[in-house]
């Protein structure tokens, strides 16, 4: 029996060690207490991943969409809200065409603005109106692009920067890149003016058969600032074929009458025109200087007030010579009436000066009047110059003030003259010399 108890005492003493206290130190948690205690840790996590779960799943969520959504393509018919957007002091900045595109356009030609000028973008304060002139956003480097037609109703019309880009028109598998020439334009003083630049290819082959140019940004400056892009109004690119049927703007004096507005090639109007012996555009002005009404009949009852309007005003933006056409009232060229080379009444000469029309008095005006009328009608009569021939006839004092009267010799460009007729009105007519106004 006593051996019995020394084999178990080693036991005894080894159970203390597990369960109890030995020595006043505390006992030990059995393996169910290990498992208790673990269990509860678990309940408590999960508790707090569940507290966290909802915020989680937002956050997570909300970056998986605005990654998509810079892959992604903007689905059909589906509109974001337009984006605010603002350059670096927090202003409402955009980009925006000053002047419209001289149409119709074809492939090879240059794109110009109307009436031949340049085509201009300006940087706007979209909240003010005004250009930005100053600050590095109003020197920056601008890119060149082609748009679908039907992007965007008009240039008053939000988009976001994604629609832009997914707008954009590359050029056909195996075709010249679209646009060629100078494919930015640098802006000063926050405008800018688009150079040398040409289509390679129509515009039939796309989905709404017409071209936008657009211009935004350049990538390589300002990484991260927010513009909106200029677009300007949608087009058709023709083959370069059409081009031998296309009108001018503006027209020259040269040209032929079917290179006016209304007036088709060999039409009716065309032929009516030539066998009147009007066979360009300064035979067509010089009768409507003279004697629109004959001009009117000659045309007949096909032509409307409305394609009258628009043919003469296409007309009159023909960019004058210098000639000079005097018809002397006598012998000694003491006096005389003195036109332009569409024989429009610019104002009289005497005695070595010069009288503008409105410088004169009214009786002076049934003078003149009266004059017009004959040299008119004795046109052989009438003596042709240069104007630097005339360079030496002096300005005429204006009764009644200080100044002088403008001289038709020195100063023509974008003066006002009289129209000859059976009433004076007023229009607007520029010299040889006007071209870079």
């Amino acid at each position: 029996m006593a051996g019995m108890g020394r084999e178990k005492r080693p036991f005894e003493v080894e159970s203390t060690r597990e369960g109890g206290v030995v020595g006043g130190e505390k006992r030990p948690r059995s393996g169910l207490g290990r498992v208790i205690v673990e269990a509860v840790k678990i309940d408590s996590f999960q508790k707090v991943c569940s507290s966290l779960e909802p915020l989680l799943r937002k956050v997570v969520g909300e970056e998986v969409e605005r990654a998509l959504a810079s892959f992604a393509p903007p689905k059909v018919g589906f509109r974001t809200l337009p984006k605010r957007i603002q350059g670096p002091d927090q202003r409402n900045l955009r980009l925006q065409f000053r002047n419209k595109l001289a149409l119709p356009l074809f492939t090879g030609s240059k794109v110009d603005g109307e009436q031949g000028s340049g085509i201009h973008v300006a940087l706007l304060d979209a909240d003010t109106g005004q250009i930005v002139s100053r600050g590095p956003e109003a020197s920056m480097k601008l890119d060149i692009v082609v748009l679908e037609g039907d992007f965007a109703a008009d240039d008053e019309e939000n988009w976001t920067r994604e629609e832009f880009e997914n707008a954009l028109v590359r050029e056909r598998d195996g075709k010249r890149p679209l646009l060629a020439g100078e494919l930015s334009v640098m802006l000063k003083d926050g405008v800018g003016t688009l150079s040398e630049l040409t289509f390679t290819d129509n515009s039939s082959w796309i989905r709404s058969r017409k071209f936008r140019i657009g211009v935004k940004v350049s990538d390589s400056v300002f990484e991260g600032l927010q513009i909106r892009e200029a677009v300007t109004e949608a087009f058709t690119v023709k083959d370069h074929r059409g081009e031998l049927y296309k009108k001018h703007y503006p027209p020259a004096l040269n040209d032929d009458v079917w290179r006016l507005d209304k007036i088709g090639k060999d039409g009716a109007f065309h032929k009516r025109l030539n066998q009147a012996g009007l066979w360009t555009v300064e035979h067509f002005l010089r009768l409507v200087v003279m004697d629109p009404q004959r001009l009117r009949n000659i045309l007949g009852g096909g032509m409307s007030n409305r394609m009258w309007d628009s043919t003469v005003e296409h007309a009159k933006t023909c960019i004058l010579s210098g000639k000079l056409h005097v018809y002397y009232a006598d012998e000694k060229q003491n006096i005389g009436v003195i036109f332009n080379n569409i024989f429009q009444l610019m104002g009289l000469i005497a005695d070595g000066s010069y009288m503008s029309v409105d410088s004169l008095s009214d009786s002076e005006k049934v003078y003149v009047d009266k004059l017009v009328k004959v040299a008119y009608e004795n046109w052989e009569s009438v003596v042709e110059y240069e104007g630097e021939a005339l360079a030496d006839v002096q300005a005429y004092p204006v009764k009644g003030m200080e100044t002088y009267t403008q001289d038709p010799i020195n100063g023509l460009s974008g003066s006002t003259f009289y129209l000859q007729g059976s009433h004076q009105e007023h229009i607007h007519l520029f010299s040889h010399n006007s071209l870079d106004e």
